[in-house]
């Protein structure tokens, strides 16, 4: 299955959480809620999967996880803020850099239109 296609299912797995429970949650509610859609569409879903940061020759372990990792291809960040600042964006496209993935999507669950609030950041490898 490719990037796309695995984010099409992601959307759809996004749209049918907002339905259901809309805005006021915790970002783990939606965490745990859009793993459970995932698994159900049957993809393999890891979610609060460690990220080491290698420097040099060196693997540290600062503590870094990736929200959702869908199919070992996609991460997702999810969020339940005010509004996606420009350090969300910045984070995720690390953590891209950082687990040697493609394609990530960041997810604000926190809004009145959930349409415009997920976002495909793409790492150019």
């Amino acid at each position: 299955m490719t990037e796309n296609e695995i984010s099409y299912k992601i959307r759809g797995a996004i749209f049918n959480i907002y339905n259901k429970v809309g805005t006021g949650l915790l970002e783990s509610a939606y965490e745990a809620a859009l793993a459970y859609e995932l698994v159900k569409e049957g993809l393999d879903v890891k979610t609060q999967v460690g990220l080491p940061f290698v420097y040099e020759e060196i693997k540290l372990d600062v503590g870094y996880r990736l929200d959702i990792l869908v199919e070992n291809k996609v991460v997702i960040e999810v969020k339940s803020v005010d509004e996606l600042a420009n350090v969300h964006y910045k984070q995720l496209l690390t953590y891209l850099k950082l687990s040697d993935k493609k394609l990530g999507i960041l997810v604000n669950f926190n809004t009145d239109k959930i349409d415009t609030s997920i976002k495909r950041i793409v790492n150019n490898l």
